[in-house]
């Protein structure tokens, strides 16, 4: 049936297309007739308007840290289902924490029975385990065991979102906010591909057990063979995952994460116009990007989730928010591509900035804060203020977190920049050397300085520079280094 469908959205509603889906319409169930009348309407509509979602694209080096390919990565987009994602991270942690076995049972309530498609159609007071669940997230992208994750694990699904936006901010994650567990349109629901590529890195070294779901190329459940959404997997050489994405104001969104010859990659596409486009500027990516990765022993370190992150996410005016839960997190899977036999296209942006090295290993990790307003759609578009104009909250330490200035002769003023956090205190000083050398005058009379933290038996060095009363100017100053190619954000100290 996915096959045929496909093939009718190719078509582009012509007349014999229309009369061979009233004939599909009268042999298949009314369920099926439904969502494939819904997929030709959303395909003409998409033909006739010029469909151009606001595009964003992103390739790490995962060993060195470096970026390989950067378009508009700092720019508010919305995730769609890459969003589930972040709902299999908290899922695993439950699972390393022993709060849940593979084989638990997960209920599902009416709220979860209630979403919208993409979703495996299970009934409110039914159970599934928790294997089948990640299964039925990494295939079939179901948006009502994507709920019922959260409501199991949170209580409710707004709980749920809360806790995943606390993860993402201590990932480091600054830019993005969760609104749902699924990636439902919801004009709150935001993230950067910067931030994404942090989130297909963290999952990778956190959970190396459970990231092996994400090959999964289909599932068996209760009499029915789900397939993966994924068309890269097995198509493209090396490419072992992760996530698929669609909502109408999102466009076609692809996780990818790729791996050859002691090179490995990880890369982030977003407002992909259709999943066959997406999935050929996807495979392009890989294909020019993998090549180029470092291939001797990782420089980067593996992700340390941190305390110390307590930059607020940017999250949209409650004058402009928007609760459509009529679009389905998933139905560009329809549009299938057999990514191999794909011919060479133009990748947006390729070739437009060289490979751009982030100072210091753990800034693989660092969000940016990047002023960028989301580009969405009139229909919906959400005023999104830029970070820096809310950065306001203190970046208190965790109870459990130990800070401690290591530089001599510095006191911090009442703002500071942080440009990142190293494993070894050498590199955070050549980091902010770097930044002095490169800046200039930009940093006027700013000291460098630097924090050791210790937080659950981990130590980093905070790379920071004091000498901003207001936050306007430590602002200005982090602008200057980001322009020479350094992340920063300003907080108080």
């Amino acid at each position: 049936m996915r096959s045929v469908s496909g093939r009718f959205l190719r078509y582009r509603a012509t007349p014999a297309a229309l009369a061979a889906a009233a004939i599909l319409a009268a042999i298949a169930s009314p369920a099926e007739a439904r969502r494939h009348a819904h997929h030709h309407r959303a395909a003409h509509q998409r033909a006739v308007s010029g469909y151009n979602p606001p595009y964003a694209a992103m390739v790490v080096d995962v060993k060195s840290g470096k970026t390989l390919h950067a378009v508009n990565e700092d720019a508010l987009r919305h995730p769609a289902s890459i969003t589930k994602v972040m709902t299999l991270y908290m899922l695993f942690e439950q699972l390393e924490r022993g709060r849940f076995q593979l084989d638990s049972p997960l209920t599902i309530s009416a709220n979860a029975a209630a979403q919208a498609p993409s979703k495996l159609g299970l009934r409110p007071g039914s159970t599934i385990e928790v294997e089948d669940a990640i299964k039925a997230i990494v295939t079939k992208s179901a948006n009502d065991v994507a709920c019922a994750i959260g409501e199991n694990i949170a209580g409710s699904e707004p709980k749920f979102a809360e806790m995943m936006t606390r993860k993402a901010q201590a990932l480091g994650m600054s830019r993005t906010h969760y609104a749902n567990a699924s990636g439902l349109p919801d004009a709150d629901q935001i993230t950067t591909a910067r931030d994404l590529t942090v989130l297909a890195r963290a999952i990778q070294d956190r959970f190396p057990r459970y990231y092996k779901y994400f090959q999964t190329r289909s599932f068996a459940f209760r009499g029915r063979v789900i397939g993966n959404h994924n068309r890269l997997l097995g198509n493209v050489q090396g490419v072992d995952g992760i996530k698929t994405g669609y909502t109408r104001d999102s466009g076609f969104n692809l996780m990818t994460a790729a791996k050859s010859d002691d090179r490995q990659i990880v890369a982030i596409v977003l407002g992909g116009k259709s999943g066959a486009s997406r999935d050929r500027i996807m495979a392009d990516l890989v294909r020019a990007s993998l090549p180029r990765a470092y291939a001797g022993a990782r420089q980067s370190p593996a992700l340390i989730e941190t305390a110390e992150r307590g930059r607020p996410a940017v999250i949209a005016d409650a004058a402009s928010k928007t609760r459509t839960r009529y679009a389905s997190a998933d139905d560009d899977e329809i549009e299938t591509t057999n990514a191999t036999d794909a011919a060479p296209t133009t990748t947006p942006g390729m070739g437009r900035r060289p490979p751009a090295s982030i100072p210091g290993a753990a800034q693989a990790y660092a969000g940016s804060a990047g002023q960028a307003g989301f580009p969405g759609s009139a229909k919906s578009s959400a005023r999104l203020p830029s970070y820096d104009a809310v950065a306001t909250r203190s970046e208190a330490p965790a109870k459990s977190e130990k800070a401690e200035i290591t530089s001599r002769g510095v006191t911090p003023t009442a703002w500071v920049i942080q440009l990142g956090a190293m494993d070894d205190e050498d590199k955070a000083k050549s980091m902010l050397a770097e930044a002095r050398g490169r800046a200039g005058g930009a940093l006027g009379k700013a000291a460098p300085y630097t924090v050791r933290v210790s937080h659950g038996g981990t130590t980093l060095y905070r790379a920071r520079f004091s000498g901003f009363s207001e936050q306007s100017s430590a602002q200005d100053a982090c602008s200057a280094l980001k322009k020479n190619g350094f992340n920063c954000f300003a907080t108080r100290s």
